[in-house]
């Protein structure tokens, strides 16, 4: 195993975990203690962990931006999950903004079974992702590359994003909270942000819950100005997921708390017919649609 491969995993340990100890990850590695130090140190210069006694603890990430390599090997899983249960948010034929955060990035990886869609974004990553399919329409903003995100900021971007009006604009974040809202680590990437907010008939946040009860350094907006929330099962973050849900618009409690509480599309069906009455009563949601 390559030493940036080690650090990126000891990084979803951290992520997952929220502690790591030095002679655990020697031992599972097959290496010295020293070789973890020298990895935790690597961690710690970047932002990502505290080294403690013995250890290390996850640092406050939410106020700095990983790469998009570690990013795309962070929360695989889940991430993989959330792009399935968004992907059904989805029709053939719609305009999308989609910002440049690998959930996102998971989730183009998801819609490429769909037809026509017009694809905006300031992903360098996803424009190149999404380069070979056909009858597709994709736009790259302008803007000034960051290359740690790989993706295009500052006011070029945002003039280019507010020329255009979409059905959906998705996206993710760095921190949600009750009394924070949405948060971001950047002031460009939260700009950006918002001026897909302001573009978009539908608005979709998609996060795993590593991002609950986390506030990042700048307001995206507040939770309530988001249509649908979409995450996946923790058993550990239920009671969030529940508060959570109680602080979006009633007409999408529905939903939102369908997305909080499901691990798969084949769930979310089994649990949104269990309730059909008022899965009816709200027909104008995406999920009474296509998930009964």
């Amino acid at each position: 195993m390559l030493a940036i491969e080690r650090k990126n995993e000891i990084l979803d340990k951290l992520r997952a975990e929220q502690r790591v100890l030095v002679s655990d990850l020697a031992e599972y590695y097959h290496v010295t203690e020293e070789t973890i130090r020298r990895d935790l140190d690597k961690l710690e210069k970047e932002g990502y962990a505290t080294k403690t006694y013995g250890g290390a603890i996850l640092g406050n990430s939410t106020k700095t931006d990983l790469s998009y390599t570690i990013r795309n090997k962070t929360n695989v899983d889940a991430k993989n999950q959330i792009a399935a249960i968004a992907s059904r948010l989805i029709e053939d034929g719609d305009h999308l903004m989609l910002d440049d955060s690998s959930t996102s990035l998971y989730l183009a990886k998801k819609l490429k079974e769909k037809k026509g869609l017009t694809v905006i974004t300031n992903s360098v990553e996803l424009v190149v992702e999404l380069s070979g399919v056909e009858g597709w329409t994709i736009i790259l903003t302008g803007g000034r590359l960051k290359p740690e995100s790989l993706a295009l900021v500052g006011d070029q971007t945002q003039q280019s994003l507010r020329r255009y009006h979409v059905d959906k604009a998705v996206m993710s974040c760095k921190g949600i909270d009750l009394e924070s809202g949405v948060t971001d680590s950047s002031e460009f990437h939260s700009q950006t942000k918002q001026s897909m907010l302001c573009c978009a008939k539908k608005r979709i946040l998609i996060l795993d819950s590593s991002k609950f009860d986390k506030v990042s350094f700048i307001d995206i907006a507040p939770l309530d100005a988001f249509d649908t929330v979409v995450t996946v099962r923790s058993a550990q973050k239920r009671q969030k997921r529940t508060q959570l849900a109680g602080a979006v618009p009633r007409s999408y409690q529905i939903h939102l708390n369908l997305c909080f509480t499901c691990g798969s599309a084949r769930e979310s069906a089994a649990l949104l017919q269990a309730d059909r009455q008022q899965a009816y009563c709200r027909r104008d949601l995406p999920c009474a649609d296509r998930l009964l």
